[in-house]
């Protein structure tokens, strides 16, 4: 996974089925966000993936997607690898349906498979791996120094496994938006970015992983961007809008509102001045 956590919807049986319907409409959010994530940031995958290629002491033949959601991940490294066999790990049913759809229609059917497992009980029935990716995953789970010794275990000596975590979510819009205040976008992220992201190196180490590389990858895509950027952008700020009652000011929350509706005159769906301004750095462990 690239833009956010993949397993955002666990089943749970003593919910009400309001409760269900609503995390049916957050997978689906979710999935659309993952998509348009790897859409609009198909520059970065690549040069993420090449690089994992230099890295690898032979061309990967098994690889594991650890926290797939809709397989973004996987299918990317499946292109990047074309002799390489990809299983993608989600406990969502429906992330992996996605999966299994977007691969056929690639043409990936017969070298992508989805498995559905939740990390946090089990480490399912997989091959011996050549690389594991974990992207944006391994931080949500209850347990990650327990995932990441049953990581260790499923690799072979010599294989890889890349930890990908975002710095901080994607920024889109310009200073002065001509709603509310100017720096909307800078105090929403000023609210919810109060720590510095953790570092893996460490994590890596008492796993018994050599650390063999750790690399940021500054994201800066300058206007004007293709029309999916406008969609990327108001789901990804509605997705943080969702944590924000109670940090920001009213008057911040209406401007907000306003450049994620659907019809407005503010909506970022009418600008053709968005950007995308992230970092997402990956850390690199060899099994000795």
């Amino acid at each position: 996974m690239n833009a956010a956590d993949p397993n955002t919807s666990r089943p749970n049986t003593s919910r009400p089925a309001h409760a269900d319907t609503h995390a049916d409409d957050g997978t689906a959010a979710m999935a659309e966000i993952l998509e348009l994530d790897a859409e609009v940031l198909s520059t970065y995958l690549s040069e993420l993936t090449t690089w994992l290629g230099e890295l690898s002491d032979r061309e990967p033949g098994r690889i594991i997607d650890l926290g797939s959601g809709t397989g973004t991940g996987a299918i990317a490294l499946a292109r990047r690898f074309p002799r390489a066999g990809v299983s993608a790990v989600d406990r969502s049913p429906r992330m992996l349906h996605r999966l299994s759809v977007k691969a056929a229609e690639l043409g990936l059917a017969d070298r992508v498979r989805g498995v559905q497992a939740d990390l946090d009980r089990e480490w399912p029935a997989l091959d011996t791996g050549d690389l594991v990716w974990a992207a944006a995953a391994l931080h949500h789970m209850v347990d990650p120094g327990r995932v990441l010794s049953q990581v260790f275990g499923a690799l072979r000596p010599g294989g890889l496994l890349a930890v990908t975590e975002m710095d901080f979510f994607p920024r889109f819009l310009p200073d002065d938006i001509k709603v509310g205040r100017p720096g909307l976008e800078a105090r929403l992220h000023a609210a919810l970015n109060a720590e510095p992201a953790a570092g893996w190196t460490g994590h890596l180490v008492r796993a018994g992983f050599v650390p063999e590389a750790e690399r940021p990858f500054v994201i800066d895509l300058p206007a004007p961007l293709p029309p999916a950027t406008a969609r990327y952008a108001q789901l990804c700020l509605r997705k943080l809008r969702s944590h924000l009652d109670g940090q920001l000011a009213a008057e911040d929350l209406a401007a907000l509102d306003a450049v994620t509706d659907d019809e407005g005159p503010h909506s970022v769906l009418r600008r053709d001045d968005l950007t995308v301004r992230t970092t997402r750095t990956t850390w690199v462990g060899r099994r000795p």
